[in-house]
C-alpha cells in the first residue's frame, strides 16, 4: 500500500482523511513520523498557505506528501476569518475562542452566509498540484452540537437544518469541503496509478 504524508499534526484531521483513503493509502500524520517542526502560516490566501506547508514537509523529509489549509469565509464579515481562521481570536486561541468571536461580531445579523473553502496541495515528484472543495452554509446564533472541531458547532451546511457539530464523521464527509477536496485528490492519486 502507498504511503502519503499529510503534513497536519492535526488527529481530527488525519482522522477525516484516513476514512476517505484507507482503501488507497496508508495516510499518516506528522506525529506518526516524529515530525514535530512548526509550520509558519503566514501567507495572504488559503492556497498560499497550503502549498507552503507540503513544500516545507517535502523539504524537509524527502516524502512525497500533501498538505492542508482551511477557512471559514462570512459574508457580513467582508470573507473573514478566511486565510485567519484558525488564529481569529489571536495567537494562541482555542476554538472556543474563535467561534466567541465570530458570533459576537455577527450579533443578529441576519446574513448568515458563510462557506468553509479547503485548498490541498500535493509535492509529488517536483511538482505542486492543488485541489478546492467548498461547502456553502450559515452560522448558527449559538454553538449546535459537540462533534467535530474548528467551528463545527456554529456552521450549518446549506439544505441541512444541523450544524457539522451534530453530524457524525461519516455524515459530514459526505458534503463537507475538505472531504469535497480531499476526493479530487483521490481522484488525481487514482488515476495516476
Amino acid at each position: 500500500m502507498n504511503k502519503l504524508i499529510f503534513a497536519t499534526h492535526n488527529s481530527n484531521k488525519v482522522k477525516e482523511v484516513r476514512e476517505l483513503l484507507s482503501d488507497s493509502f496508508e495516510i499518516l500524520g506528522l506525529n506518526d513520523i516524529g515530525f514535530n517542526e512548526d509550520i509558519i502560516e503566514d501567507k495572504l490566501t488559503i492556497m498560499e498557505n497550503s502549498i507552503k506547508k507540503a513544500e516545507f514537509v517535502k523539504i524537509k523529509t524527502g516524502y512525497d506528501c500533501f498538505a492542508d489549509d482551511t477557512g471559514l469565509e462570512v459574508d457580513a464579515l467582508n470573507g473573514h476569518p478566511g486565510v485567519f481562521s484558525k488564529r481569529f481570536a489571536g495567537p494562541n486561541s482555542s476554538s472556543d475562542d474563535n467561534i466567541n468571536k465570530l458570533l459576537e461580531m455577527l450579533g443578529n445579523n441576519t446574513n448568515r452566509a458563510a462557506r468553509f473553502k479547503t485548498v490541498i496541495s500535493l509535492s509529488k515528484n517536483g511538482q505542486i498540484i492543488t485541489f478546492e472543495g467548498i461547502c456553502e452554509g450559515n452560522i448558527a446564533y449559538e454553538r449546535m452540537g459537540n462533534l467535530g472541531f474548528g467551528y463545527d458547532p456554529v456552521f450549518i451546511p446549506k439544505n441541512r437544518n444541523i450544524s457539522f457539530g451534530q453530524m457524525s464523521l461519516s455524515e459530514k464527509n459526505l458534503i463537507a469541503h475538505r472531504a469535497k477536496a480531499i476526493n479530487k485528490l483521490v481522484d488525481y492519486l487514482t488515476n495516476l496509478y
